[in-house]
């Protein structure tokens, strides 16, 4: 049987969203997807920021960190922003916290 989570439901998002579930671009740096992924290493936990453009499927922009920070998700998007120099992106990510502050 699986555990319950204390009667805790997610909150609303925080943004709407821009994608209407719609997860493909018709053009390139119409639409990005971002997510976090925890990959174990020999020296402790390493943490994988990136964002994948949804026209050609490519990483546009990442960031690696030793802890899973609203800073690692901001710097992944400095970094696609600095290489593509993105015109009206509409950014797509799950509801994961670091994607809730205000600094992202």
């Amino acid at each position: 049987m699986k555990k319950s989570r204390s009667g805790k439901k997610p909150g609303p998002p925080v943004h709407d969203d821009l994608v209407q579930r719609a997860f493909e671009g018709e053009s390139l740096d119409a639409i990005w997807f971002t997510d976090l992924t925890e990959h174990n290493t020999n020296e402790g936990k390493l943490y994988l920021c990136s964002l994948m453009d949804a026209c050609s499927t490519r990483i546009v922009g990442y960031s690696l960190g030793d802890r899973m920070t609203a800073d690692l998700a901001v710097s992944a998007l400095s970094n696609a922003i600095a290489l593509r120099d993105p015109d009206g992106t509409k950014v797509h990510s799950d509801r994961g916290s670091q994607f809730r502050s205000r600094s992202s």
